[in-house]
């Protein structure tokens, strides 16, 4: 039986060796035994290109899933809010081929729609504004020509300006919007659904002119590492025990 599992939110950073560890280990474990493995977004904190390989906590991550990949697991990667600026520099570092999204593949016979999950949250119009800006050419030429140490003091600013920002937006604007989920899943068949970013794992199921479509949310890994396995049978969400 032919497994997939799927990952985001692990928000990886030198602050967080326990969680490294714990991705080290899925990496070793879970994840030798499957197909395929799908990072939807933020598997690091922030980066802020692809010069900071030579960080040894990005190059031990990198080399982890370098390794993932050449024993036979296919690794791939769609990028998130945090890590948007990965490019050819960190594929070729960690073995794994990077995705636009959103991205449709067959998984275990079922057309699945992958995605990060930042272009469903439709009602924070202040952050689709922000990200249009940032994934925008200019924007990203510009900022990946200042220097690494000027590109990451700017990153600890807006980090910090998102923390304040957070604390009074409301719960429900932060959140994927109906409609949004709606016109994704229509537009592309209604297919099953798999995406991260909200931090709210869960499985809904979304009922479309005739149609039932599985959403299934996957969860950050600040407490705990959990991943969804899909194989023939269907979807579950599964927990790591604890590095």
């Amino acid at each position: 039986m032919s497994v997939t599992l799927f990952v985001s939110d692990l928000h990886l950073c030198p602050a967080r060796p326990a969680t490294r560890q714990l991705f080290a280990n899925f990496l070793t474990g879970p994840a030798r035994q499957a197909a395929a493995l799908y990072i939807l977004g933020d598997l690091f904190e922030y980066w802020a290109g692809d010069d900071d390989l030579a960080e040894p906590f990005h190059a031990q991550v990198c080399a982890g899933l370098r390794a993932l990949a050449e024993q036979g697991t296919q690794v791939f990667f769609i990028p998130g809010n945090r890590d948007f600026l990965t490019a050819e520099g960190f594929a070729r570092a960690s073995g794994a081929r990077q995705l636009t999204e959103p991205h449709l593949v067959d998984i275990a016979g079922r057309a699945t729609l992958l995605m990060h999950g930042d272009t469903l949250c439709t009602d924070d119009s202040a952050y689709q504004a922000f990200r249009t800006m940032v994934r925008g050419d200019a924007w990203r030429a510009t900022f990946l020509a200042l220097r690494l140490s000027e590109r990451k003091d700017q990153i600890e600013a807006l980090r910090r300006k998102s923390e304040h920002e957070k604390q009074v937006k409301s719960a429900a604007i932060m959140d994927v919007n109906a409609d949004a989920v709606a016109a994704v899943l229509r537009s592309h068949g209604y297919p099953r659904l798999i995406h991260g970013h909200t931090h709210r794992p869960a499985h809904h199921l979304h009922r479309l002119e005739g149609h039932v479509c599985e959403r299934w949310v996957l969860g950050d890994w600040y407490a705990q590492g959990n991943y969804l396995h899909c194989d023939e049978s269907g979807c579950r969400y599964l927990i790591l025990p604890a590095a």
